[in-house]
């Protein structure tokens, strides 16, 4: 039987992924078996196991800190919404279709035999079991059917760690008003608070400490301060989309209404030489040195999206024309500037991105939005949207290719895919030599359904290296790395981080 510990938050976005993560690194190193659960996820940020079982990203980057292999037990559940009202439904990595918020309300219930089952599964391999709520356990409209927060730490028995977000205001009314809002039982299972994302001198906060851990009769066991880490974020609530750098080399991802798997960018985050920016306004989005159309979970209303929006024009005036610039010629303080042109902005699209692209989207029989819609023309496929989703890890090496990333071509890639819709080519671009790659290219505009596709080996080199020599931009000085390996040390920061600022003897304590 494993030992269990369950973190919980005042609301969405407090933290608890990080804070799992991080005492799942933490009883790695302190020589424990231990893995992470979440009964029921929702997010558009997925990942796709070696048996081909889809589950939450969130969940992956956890069983990446404890350093082992992502199961889909560890997330029986995963919701991806369609729409303002519904989602797709997943269970133990297999689609079992959409279901608006009541009917999935009502429905969820049925589903603790599967929860029951994934945990028992973790129960027998793991010697510690760390379990991440959703949301808030102060839900009161939702507790009936709750299978994710306090009904969840009553199924395992398990102690909970209540997590506030100093940053965002109200942190001690937040915890109290959390500990109010819960059942005498469920209050009692409340073993420790922690203040998350602290910024300032702690003996300001220490009289509130005091008086918060009076009130709520539960003690503080930490007050983690905030820390700014490039690991994977599990949905559209990260702060990523606000960050902004002003390095010389401009990548915009659009953020689409229903983006997802926007962690296949954070590669490019790791040098300040790069701007990476999330930008959902047309006006904003001015003469970027590349720019990525990210992955969808409804193709058709964020294309509609795309052209009512504007993007989809200056986009292709964007990838047809050919851009002037005039930069410094070196980054080492020179005040002489240099003039000159290169071709027209590369386009990249992954996944429903890549759909964008092409020609035609049908979506016959509704399996998202349905209808039918023109595509941005900028890429010879038409798109099927069908009802069997194409789920795999997938490794290989890319073809041949031309335009700005001819460097890329025989580059090994591994990743995954993640799509409910196939793509024919019209000509596979009269190379049949090609036709097995994983990226279809028409002069600079390239798309591929592989998410993860610029984490291995030096493929976002490549590219980051291609963007700056035609702009004239010297990497000589910089150092660009495998993602694989930037997370493995953000993972042991964090636990640092944790161990320095939290209780961890209270923390083992309330273990047992």
């Amino acid at each position: 039987m494993a030992k269990v510990i369950m973190v919980q938050g005042t609301m969405s976005n407090v933290g608890k992924s990080l804070i799992v993560a991080g005492l799942c690194r933490i009883f790695k190193q302190d020589g424990y078996k231990v893995c992470p659960f979440k009964s029921q996820n929702m997010a558009l940020n997925s990942y796709i196991t070696a048996d081909g079982l889809e589950m939450g990203r969130a969940q992956v980057m956890q069983a990446e800190a404890a350093g082992i292999a992502p199961d889909v037990a560890m997330n029986p559940i995963l919701l991806k919404p369609t729409s303002d009202v519904g989602s797709q439904v997943i269970v133990n990595g297999e689609v079992i279709g959409n279901m608006k918020a009541r009917e999935y309300f009502e429905y969820k219930k049925k589903l603790v035999p599967e929860i029951m089952k994934a945990y028992e599964k973790l129960n027998k391999e793991y010697d510690i079991i760390v379990i991440e709520g959703a949301g808030s356990p102060a839900e009161i409209n939702l507790k009936e059917n709750d299978i994710v927060n306090m009904g969840m730490a009553k199924l395992v028995d398990a102690p909970v760690i209540l997590v506030g977000d100093i940053d965002r205001g109200g942190v001690f009314a937040q915890l109290l008003g959390t500990l109010m809002l819960l059942e005498e039982d469920e209050r009692a299972r409340v073993k420790g608070l922690v203040i998350n994302k602290f910024r300032g001198d702690k003996t300001i906060l220490d009289p509130g400490i005091v008086e918060l851990s009076e009130k709520g009769n539960v003690d503080v066991v930490g007050v983690v301060p905030y820390m700014s880490l490039n690991l994977d974020d599990e949905d559209s609530l990260t702060e990523r989309f606000e960050r902004q750098n002003h390095g010389l080399i401009d990548i915009a991802v659009i953020r689409l209404p229903h983006i997802s798997n926007f962690t296949d960018f954070n590669v490019f985050e790791q040098t300040d030489i790069i701007n990476l920016r999330y930008v959902n306004d047309v006006n904003s989005l001015g003469n970027p040195d590349m720019i990525i159309l990210p992955g969808s979970k409804n193709t058709i209303g964020d294309m509609r999206w795309l052209r009512e929006s504007g993007f989809e024009a200056k986009i292709k005036k964007l990838a047809s024309e050919e851009k002037d610039y005039m930069d410094p010629a070196g980054i080492d303080g020179n005040k002489e500037y240099e003039e000159g042109s290169y071709s027209s902005t590369p386009v990249f699209g992954i996944c429903g991105g890549y759909q964008m692209l092409g020609y035609m989207i049908y979506d016959e029989e509704g399996n998202e939005e349905g209808g039918c819609i023109e595509g941005m023309g900028l890429l010879p496929i038409e798109t099927h949207i069908c009802e069997e989703k194409t789920r795999k890890q997938i490794s290989g090496r890319i073809g041949k290719l031309t335009g700005l990333f001819e460097a890329l071509s025989g580059k090994e890639f591994e990743g995954y895919e993640i799509h409910m819709g196939v793509s024919d080519s019209a000509d596979n671009m009269g190379n049949k030599d090609n036709a097995d790659s994983p990226v279809v290219q028409k002069e600079n505009v390239y798309g591929t359904y592989v998410h993860g596709i610029f984490d291995k080996g030096d493929i976002a080199e490549t590219i980051i290296k291609a963007l700056a020599e035609r702009k004239n931009v010297n990497l000589a000085n910089i150092d660009i790395k495998s993602y694989k390996d930037i997370k493995e040390a953000e993972y042991d920061k964090l636990a640092d981080t944790l161990r320095e600022f939290m209780d961890m003897d209270k923390v083992y304590e309330i273990m047992e």
